[in-house]
């Protein structure tokens, strides 16, 4: 006798998993070609002027840094205060990719640099300005690379691109601070030491510009390019502030 109804399996079934964010496999040799054509002329240059060895060639640096900086603090400048930094984990439905993952990968290290300088400039600079400076931005990125860190970790990617798989080649430019800058930097005394922190601080801020206006244009992951129109924000009214120390 056959029986009334349809058989319902269902309930032997094992669960289905919750779906992750979908990466997209899409090409990082043309993501990362576009932006080695758009950084590594700005990236060098920075890398040339930023550190002098005479205090009157430190204080020409920064204003050679004031003029290539100067677009970056007037276009695309959003209004009003900025938002508070962007914590919400990835969704299943969002998908990301390859900028998006570039973006916090260089962010995180961009940071790790700045946080360099930052540490060195709020124990030891002689302008009370540039010491109160250097601590709110370490508040911020604090804030920051935690949420960048996170989603990297969410999506079982590396904080640090893989050196052997060329996910970053040419990118190796864009980080104006080296080990001997930061040398300098540490033997730097009294008015030397606050221009060359403010120089530092400026092409770090500025490089960090760059990264974040790629993942505005060509990220797929809503909130890290949220979190780049915030951080863009941020950098803008610092990079002003530390022009007028500058001065």
């Amino acid at each position: 006798m056959e029986p009334s109804g349809p058989v319902t399996r269902a309930a032997s079934a094992p669960a289905a998993s919750p779906p992750r964010p979908v990466i997209r496999a899409a090409s990082s040799v043309r993501a990362h070609a576009a932006v080695r054509a758009r950084l590594s002329v700005r990236a060098r240059f920075l890398a040339g002027v930023l550190l002098p060895v005479r205090p009157e060639r430190a204080l020409a640096a920064v204003l050679l840094s004031a003029v290539a900086l100067l677009p970056v603090g007037c276009a695309d400048s959003p209004a009003g205060s900025p938002p508070a930094a962007t914590t919400a984990p990835p969704t299943a439905s969002e998908a990301v990719n390859d900028v998006d993952v570039m973006f916090l990968q260089m962010g995180l290290a961009q940071l790790a640099e700045g946080e360099k300088v930052a540490a060195l400039a709020e124990q030891r600079a002689g302008n009370a300005a540039i010491r109160a400076l250097a601590a709110e931005l370490r508040a911020q990125w604090k804030t920051e690379s935690g949420t960048m860190e996170r989603w990297l970790l969410g999506w079982s990617k590396p904080v640090t691109a893989d050196p052997s798989a060329g996910a970053h080649a040419g990118h190796g430019e864009l980080h104006a601070l080296r080990p001997a800058d930061l040398a300098e930097l540490t033997a730097a005394q009294g008015a030397d030491f606050d221009r060359m922190a403010v120089s530092l601080l400026l092409g770090n801020l500025h490089n960090g510009m760059e990264t974040l206006r790629l993942e505005a244009s060509s990220g797929a992951y809503p909130p890290a390019r949220d979190l780049a129109a915030e951080m863009t924000t941020r950098r803008q009214s610092h990079i002003q502030q530390l022009l007028k120390l500058a001065a």
